[in-house]
């Protein structure tokens, strides 16, 4: 490691100590960037203008200042205490929006406990995460009204819901209308949320890791976590003032919540909201983005399209290369033209991109080494949910393209069992790392040693310089190029429902492109087999199609990035260990 000064940031002691010194510094700067008219008052909430979805494609970015951010925060949370709802668990379900945000904090910041669901998740998995949770209050977007609908009748703790849109449904309450009711108690002098103890250490976020309902955990975080964990981050990036953030992955990950909504309010920059993926370039350029988190395949679109268009005829692909060539010659004597021979790229970008930061999953080095070559200067780091969520990153003066990053200030990763390459599993112990699992005193026990150190289930190796090299997964994780995480038991459990199928094994595996394709190997039931089609063998087609049909319907309950897209029939069953239990060695 480079003997390199880490940058100075300022100690905050919880996230509502935070958020008031970022009002005393940065009060009347823009924290957000928003299309919705009703968060910076330009409409009222319950006008027509306000009804429905509030993002508009063709509507200006309008700012939140810090100070009426945290007045809404406030005021929301007021209106909490004055429905009793103190030690209440709040879930979200939403998209990223405004309301999300306010939602976040006024529930941390003194209220309770807050539940960030993944908006993407089937009804059914939404409704057992809301009874596993104990969830009291549910804040809702129209997007999920369906879903909501759906499962009202299974909802057994639920006691509120909060629509952010309108027109609510009969029964629901509005958001808007339980802002402006906090703010009318703020106003007659109500400091019952403003003055409310935190404790830093107790449990404040509930974080659901993906998965089944019943093999996902649920991570317990409180306050010291994040703020550590921010205070650290900062450490090692250079985060201005004047920095813009644009906010595209999804807020119930902890990636994107702790770095790209609390470390920019933590720093003082700006977020703009995102309108959607497919609007991804003109919303960079009409934020004037400077820094945008991504998962690697983002980048790698990034890249790829930048490549296509640069070379898409033979005098663009040589004036491309010459410039490229240019610009490491006058690297290495120190001038840096990149910005100027790149400048289509940059201006197609907003013209003010300066960081691209990967995360979620690992990301081929010559994607990153390629964007920093036209001035996008780029670096990943490593982290899990478990983590609040970094352990380790790369700065922008010291990294290496091949690694997940350095240890952050404070956080020790060692690696336990070496094998004879020095290969063996990352672990890491530090005061950003969980409580622990929620009513899961065996995974805890599992995933934290007698020394406090987490247990990744990631296998790398630490090189002579203290970067962090993962070469792969420890278990059987499939990991989603989008970086999320397949359980192949969970797909294996809902394969096995059905009496034709009597064994399986589900797998991941890269194509040509470096996507991950989930695959099952399955043994049909010869029985079952036999009493429907008859005396066939067991890879017949009638007994394909069925097979075929029943991975449909298994697909059609689960999110998109978990669908099996490939199956092969098999006329043995797996292998096993003494206990019965297949070999997961076996590969097709």
């Amino acid at each position: 490691m480079k003997n390199i000064p880490l940058y100075e940031v300022r100690p905050i002691h919880d996230l509502r100590d935070m958020i008031q010194q970022s009002v005393n510094l940065y009060g009347d700067k823009p924290v957000f960037l928003v299309k919705d008219p009703r968060a910076i008052g330009q409409v009222p909430a319950s006008s027509t203008e306000s009804t429905g979805k509030p993002e508009t494609r063709s509507a200006p970015y309008l700012p939140v200042t810090y100070r009426k951010f945290a007045r809404d925060v406030d005021a929301l949370g007021t209106w909490f205490f004055a429905q009793s709802l103190q030690g209440s668990r709040i879930a979200i379900l939403a998209e990223t929006r405004y309301e999300w945000y306010v939602t976040y904090l006024a529930t941390v910041n003194g209220t309770g406990i807050v539940v960030p669901l993944d908006k993407e998740l089937p009804q059914a998995e939404i409704a057992n995460l809301l009874n596993r949770s104990q969830a009291d209050v549910l804040v809702y977007a129209s997007s999920k009204q369906k879903e909501v609908d759906a499962i009202r009748s299974d909802l057994t703790t639920v006691k509120k819901y909060i629509a952010m849109d309108l027109p609510p449904v009969t029964g629901d309450l509005s958001f808007w209308d339980c802002l402006t009711e906090g703010e009318a108690l703020l106003a007659q002098g109500s400091t019952d949320f403003t003055t409310a103890s935190i404790d830093p250490e107790t449990l404040s976020i509930l974080l659901f890791t993906s998965g089944t309902t019943a093999m996902s955990k649920a991570v317990m975080l409180n306050h010291r976590n994040l703020c550590i964990n921010l205070q650290a981050m900062c450490q090692m990036l250079y985060i201005a003032p004047d920095d813009i953030f644009l906010s595209v992955l999804p807020l119930h990950h902890t990636y994107e919540c702790t770095c790209g909504f609390l470390c920019p309010v933590y720093r003082g920059a700006t977020v703009a909201v995102c309108e959607g993926l497919r609007h991804i370039t003109r919303n960079m350029q009409e934020s004037k983005v400077t820094i945008m988190l991504a998962v690697p395949l983002m980048l790698e679109l990034f890249y790829k399209r930048i490549l296509k268009s640069a070379t898409s005829d033979p005098k663009l692909a040589k004036k491309f290369r010459l410039g490229l060539k240019i610009s490491g010659l006058l690297r290495k004597v120190g001038i840096d033209k990149r910005k100027k021979l790149f400048a289509k790229v940059h201006d197609n970008f907003g013209g003010h991109l300066r960081l691209l930061i990967a995360g979620g999953a690992a990301i081929d080095p010559a994607i990153i080494a390629g964007l920093r070559d036209l001035g996008l200067e780029s670096v990943q780091g490593y982290g899990l949910t478990e983590c609040a969520p970094i352990l380790a990153l790369n700065r922008d003066i010291d990294y290496k393209d091949n690694a997940a990053g350095l240890p952050l200030p404070g956080v020790e990763i060692k690696i336990v069992d070496p094998d004879e390459n020095g290969i063996g599993e990352i672990v890491g112990r530090g005061p950003n790392v969980m409580m622990g699992y929620y009513e899961n005193e065996e995974a805890t026990n599992e995933a934290i040693d007698s020394e406090g150190f987490f247990h990744t289930g990631d296998l790398g190796y630490l090189d002579k310089d203290d970067f962090v090299i993962i070469t792969g997964r420890k278990k059987n994780v499939i990991i989603a190029k989008n970086g999320k995480n397949i359980f192949p038991e969970e797909i294996e459990f809902k394969l096995l429902q059905n009496d034709l199928i009597a064994e399986c094994l589900v797998s991941g595996r890269q194509d040509e492109e470096g996507d991950t394709i989930v695959r099952a190997d399955i043994f049909p039931n010869e029985e079952k087999v036999r009493e429907v089609f008859g005396d066939v063998p067991l890879d017949s087609k009638d007994v394909r199609e069925a097979i075929d049909q029943i991975i449909r319907s298994v697909n059609h309950g689960m999110v998109t990035y978990k669908y099996i897209r490939e199956f092969d029939l098999r006329p043995t069953e797996f292998e096993k260990t003494s206990s019965k239990k297949i070999k997961r060695t076996y590969s097709k």
